[in-house]
């Protein structure tokens, strides 16, 4: 614990670092500054809006949560009337047909092949025992079995991680990937049913003005003006004297620092070579390349009520479609005349892209799944190239954490977040600003951390405030 006098610095004005200056100033610790390279809060659940009117996220951001805390502070920022709730439709195109997700309970849709090679492939597992999975393929096989995994499972998370599942680890998994019960299938497949309920983002709630950036504006507007700090760029951290150099030369000091960088920069800017095999070996990420199809008319009426797509065939470079017009109708200019698309293509050392004609390859992929029936609809296009997009569970990723975390905590840096903890399964909006919350009371109060260190436990369920596992002693 620490008294009230003491500097805490936070780097990063996104979910987390919000969180966490949200949570000192309710608390009533006022020696604290927060440091956001950009000209705007929100990080990577920033919002847009392009010359001709339509409003942008950095990717299909959804709402929902896990915390009673998180729920009571996106009631207060934007009150209820600011928020549209939706029933979750998500949908896999593929082999010219939409198919209900999760896509494992509905192949009754599938053409006759694939179902009985899937079907083959989910009875074989059912037979075989299989060794404890070694990475995320091995995983695939044994609860999906090999005939999912070449039709969809494969295909799909290769497109969307940009790495393949062999080199990822399968302990993220948890509540992102629905189990199969094969009795379900076979229910669905006599009775031609699509199963559509599964998953935590059953419902879930998006703003009606302002898109997901609005939250998390409104949320640095209710803070102290003089404690943030906009525009100001870390260059690098000195751990032994505790300060913040910035590119325009001023200086921080701190007694203790929340940090909501991407792990990797944060060793590089605190100049910690030795940490630089451990993250070069086991902190892989993917960039994201989003794009926005603002367009005239109305979708077709097999669009008109989906929330967002998957897309695992090579027809199209996106991974995932939001139509985003959905979400809000304040997301366009004019609802009677407009709708829009939210395209996702993934890029890493590995699966590497043609930025320049990357849009092109969108708008034929758009063109080639029947988004779009013409490129005259296109009245409006818009591009955002986020470099850290998704933390790669990769299979060497947690033992470099164990390395990376401790040595930072030694010399009083607390680093948190999506990039800044590094763990894809705590790393939504309500899971990147409880960390924030939960880093606070622990600093200030002596209260142990859950999201951060117990994803499994975080997960499992709608936790009240305060935290029902929580005790006076630190983690």
């Amino acid at each position: 614990m620490i008294h009230n006098e003491e500097r805490i610095l936070i780097l990063g004005a996104g979910p987390t670092g919000l969180g966490a200056a949200r949570q000192l100033d309710r608390i009533g610790h006022k020696n604290w500054q927060l440091l956001e390279a950009s000209d705007r809060a929100g990080g990577l659940a920033t919002s847009f809006v392009d010359e001709k009117g339509f409003t942008w996220d950095i990717g299909g951001h959804v709402q929902f949560s896990h915390y009673e805390y998180f729920d009571q502070a996106m009631l207060e920022f934007l009150g209820a009337e600011g928020w549209l709730h939706h029933q979750r439709e998500s949908w896999v195109w593929i082999r010219d047909r939409f198919i209900s997700y999760p896509f494992q309970n509905n192949i009754h849709r599938l053409p006759a092949e694939d179902l009985d090679k899937c079907l083959q492939g989910l009875v074989a597992i059912t037979k075989t025992p299989h060794p404890k999975p070694q990475n995320f393929q091995e995983w695939i096989h044994a609860n999906f079995g090999a005939g999912l995994a070449e039709v969809f499972m494969e295909p799909y998370n290769f497109k969307v991680w940009a790495f393949p599942p062999a080199s990822m680890n399968s302990k993220w998994v948890g509540e992102r990937v629905a189990p199969t019960d094969l009795g379900r299938v076979l229910k669905n497949l006599v009775y031609k049913t699509d199963d559509i309920s599964w998953g935590p983002n059953n419902t879930f709630q998006f703003p009606r003005h302002g898109g997901t950036g609005s939250i998390w504006k409104e949320c640095a507007d209710r803070l102290p003006q003089d404690r943030i700090h906009f525009e100001a760029t870390v260059v690098r951290v000195d751990l032994k004297e505790r300060v913040v150099f910035l590119s325009d030369g001023r200086t921080f000091a701190y007694d203790k620092l929340i940090s909501t960088l991407p792990l990797t920069e944060l060793i590089r800017m605190a100049q910690v070579e030795h940490l630089g095999p451990a993250a070069e070996k086991g902190l892989k990420y993917s960039t994201s390349n989003i794009f926005g199809l603002g367009l005239k008319g109305a979708p077709r009426e097999e669009l008109k009520t989906k929330c967002w797509m998957y897309f695992p065939e090579s027809d199209c470079p996106f991974y995932r479609v939001t139509v985003f017009s959905n979400y809000s109708p304040n997301n366009v200019p004019d609802i009677q005349q407009h709708w829009s698309l939210m395209c996702e293509v993934s890029e890493s050392e590995v699966k590497p892209v043609d930025g320049p004609g990357l849009l092109e390859e969108v708008i034929q992929g758009a063109l080639n799944t029947k988004l779009i029936a013409s490129r005259d609809e296109i009245i409006s296009t818009w591009s955002y190239r986020a470099g850290y997009g998704y933390p790669t569970p990769g299979v060497d990723r947690d033992e470099a954490l164990r390395e990376i975390i401790p040595y930072f905590e030694e010399h009083e840096v607390y680093s948190r977040g999506r990039f800044g903890l590094w763990k894809y399964e705590v790393s939504n909006q309500d899971h990147s600003f409880m960390q924030g919350v939960e880093i606070v009371e622990r600093l200030i109060n002596g209260k142990s951390e859950i999201t951060a260190f117990d994803p499994e436990h975080a997960n499992a369920k709608k936790h009240p405030w305060p935290f029902e596992r929580w005790t006076t002693i630190a983690r």
